[in-house]
């Protein structure tokens, strides 16, 4: 395993235990390494079998989740070359935007059950939290006419 790969082999995780499915587990904590700075503009993903071997899972499952982050425009696959983070975030409405913090936070409430966490315990840390890394904007707000 190559440097590059271990600092990247610590941002993918997949959980099995969860009610999340294992493509979508990928997606959503690349697309957070993307949207917090963690991977650049131009970085390049692991191949498809290298992941796939790495992680333990059928490469299915990450074409899969490298198929949907090129469809939510964060990442660009060319063959021959593999998939490279896009310089430029993807806009969503704010419907979108919406749905995907409800998402996220579907998916935080189920770990933190899963791991004997009150929601109260959850809503505590993240304003602990919120208290110490201020957020900044991250996104665009105009809305997409996609």
């Amino acid at each position: 395993m190559s440097d590059w790969q271990r600092p990247f082999l610590a941002l993918v995780t997949v959980d099995p235990a969860l009610p999340v499915p294992a493509y979508e587990q990928i997606r959503a904590q690349i697309a957070t390494a993307i949207a917090s700075g963690i991977l650049v503009p131009g970085a390049e993903l692991p191949s498809v079998r290298q992941l796939a071997r790495d992680l333990a899972l059928a490469p299915n499952t990450i074409v899969r989740a490298y198929a949907e982050l090129e469809h939510d425009g964060w990442v660009r696959a060319e063959p021959r070359r593999g998939v490279m983070v896009l310089a430029q975030p993807p806009i969503w409405s704010e419907t979108e935007r919406r749905a995907r913090l409800e998402q996220a936070a579907g998916d935080l409430l189920a770990t933190a059950r899963r791991l004997g966490y009150a929601t109260e315990d959850v809503i505590a840390t993240l304003r602990a939290l919120a208290g110490k890394n201020p957020p900044t904007p991250q996104h665009n707000t105009r809305d997409s006419t996609e």
